[in-house]
């Protein structure tokens, strides 16, 4: 069974920054695609940002440039940093891993496309 807990979530001022923190057991992050999405109330979870298993990632526009991904093999963790972080970064964030490696650029944006899922974190950037 896979597991994945996210951590990191808060409260920051726009133009601040947090780092989002995807703790998994059960599969090796390295090993398989995972990505970030997030959910803002009352609109559809979205794609964030995805790192393939060989490293490579990919990115939603509204992100890019600002957010990104990394994970450390030693403790299994994947990392989503978030930079000049603005009131419309509001959600839930979620990071989820799929069983399908895909080649080596691959890159899954959508939901359907993963198989585990963490219960998410509260990221709020006030104004």
């Amino acid at each position: 069974q896979v597991h994945l807990v996210e951590s990191g979530g808060g409260e920051v001022q726009a133009g601040g920054s947090l780092r989002l923190s995807c703790a998994a057991s059960g599969r090796t992050v390295s090993d398989w695609p995972m990505g970030w999405f997030r959910q803002a109330p009352g609109k559809d979870r979205e794609f964030v940002v995805v790192m393939n298993w060989s490293g490579g990632t990919f990115a939603a526009d509204y992100v890019k440039g600002r957010f990104t991904v990394s994970r450390d093999n030693a403790k299994n963790t994947a990392y989503l940093q978030m930079n000049s972080l603005t009131p419309e970064d509001t959600a839930v964030y979620y990071c989820a891993l799929s069983l399908n490696r895909g080649s080596s650029t691959s890159f899954y944006t959508r939901r359907v496309q993963y198989d585990y899922w963490g219960q998410g974190t509260q990221v709020t950037v006030s104004s």
